[in-house]
């Protein structure tokens, strides 16, 4: 009991010491490819500021170097950077995305060793401080992601969140379809007026032509299957030597069950797993999963090391920092679909022990 208390108190300072060891560590060694995507986020806005376009249309593949590929409402949360210069606005971003963190940790809804234990997961994570190295918006993501999920019972909060997670990178904006399935009107209808907001600001900066640009951008370079480096289940069976219209139905029926597991939970399950499962669906929906986008399992993750259930760790220390290099794509997208289906199954577990006795079995 003694060295379970002493192990314990020393969680804090290990899990910081590991979180900052590896994050400085990998952006230290960085070199050129520190803020690689944030530069990205950096040139649009200075193309704004100086009267140009918002997107460049010379790319055709998605990946490379200054490609910005987020839609026109993104351009309010990355418009003030554009006023620095690229080396400071880097800097600046990098301690804007660890301050959010930060704060995604103080109001995870779960006990505070749990949390502390984030901490230390997000330190072993390769997706994780990968993203703070390529000056990702992932742990901004994973901040509104974590406030929705602490005041689900708020129709602001899930509404303004969702909107403002839809504004930055489409995706996210599943937790409205989320609320309409959980008949959460109030939430669902903040969410539309704050994304209209978001929608006519982005236009009044830009203009119409900014999103024909950004459609015509998309469709170009969003290739679920033959993207490099992309992680879909699709993608990783073509890389492994499945035709490619082969990989195309795999990838069609992987997208069609997380969609339909989605609805599923949504009406079946209670309100935090049938959230998760959607949260785990923003990105197993998307047609391009790259490896740092891992970093949102940290809240599924969380929510399943609350509940008594250990083995959830290894979700996350299947793509650990010291492994990176030698990890095989298909790691990628069974992490997901292994911590979705445990999801669901811990929220159907959830469900039964709740069901009055005698009351109907819960449905297949």
């Amino acid at each position: 009991m003694r060295l379970t208390a002493a192990l314990a108190r020393m969680l804090p300072v290990f899990a910081v010491a590991v979180l900052v060891l590896s994050a400085g560590l990998t952006i230290a060694v960085a070199g050129d490819t520190f803020g690689f995507d944030f530069r990205a986020y950096h040139a649009a806005a200075a193309r704004v500021l100086g009267g140009q376009r918002l997107y460049n249309l010379d790319y055709a593949v998605a990946g490379p170097y200054g490609l910005f590929l987020y839609p026109p409402t993104f351009l309010p949360f990355i418009l003030p950077f554009g006023l620095l210069a690229a080396t400071p606005a880097t800097w600046a971003w990098l301690v804007a995305m660890v301050a959010a963190f930060a704060a995604t940790v103080a109001l995870l809804p779960v006990s505070a060793q749990t949390r502390w234990l984030v901490v230390l997961l997000a330190g072993l994570s390769w997706p994780f401080v990968y993203n703070l190295k390529l000056g990702q918006v992932g742990p901004l993501l994973l901040l509104m992601f974590t406030i929705a999920w602490r005041w689900l019972d708020r129709p602001a909060a899930v509404g303004i969140v969702g909107a403002a997670g839809a504004a930055a990178k489409l995706q996210p904006g599943i937790i409205l379809a989320w609320a309409l399935l959980t008949r959460r009107w109030a939430a669902a209808a903040i969410g539309v007026l704050v994304l209209l907001a978001f929608a006519a600001t982005a236009t009044l900066l830009v203009g119409i032509s900014a999103w024909t640009d950004f459609v015509t951008l998309i469709a170009r370079v969003s290739d679920p299957i033959t993207t490099p480096h992309n992680f879909t289940p699709g993608a990783v069976a073509y890389q492994l030597g499945l035709p490619r219209e082969a990989a195309a139905v795999l990838q069609l029926a992987s997208s069609a069950t997380v969609v339909v597991l989605v609805v599923v939970t949504a009406l079946r399950l209670a309100a935090v797993p049938s959230y998760l499962v959607a949260v785990i669906a923003s990105q197993l929906l998307s047609p391009i999963l790259w490896d740092h986008y891992a970093l949102l399992l940290l809240l599924p993750v969380a929510w399943l090391l609350d509940r008594g259930r250990p083995w959830a760790v290894l979700f996350v220390l299947a793509t650990p920092v010291f492994l990176v290099g030698s990890l095989p794509a298909w790691v990628y997208p069974l992490a997901f679909w292994a911590c979705l289906l445990a999801v669901v199954a811990e929220g159907a577990s959830e469900r039964r022990a709740a069901r009055p006795a005698g009351a109907e079995p819960l449905a297949a």
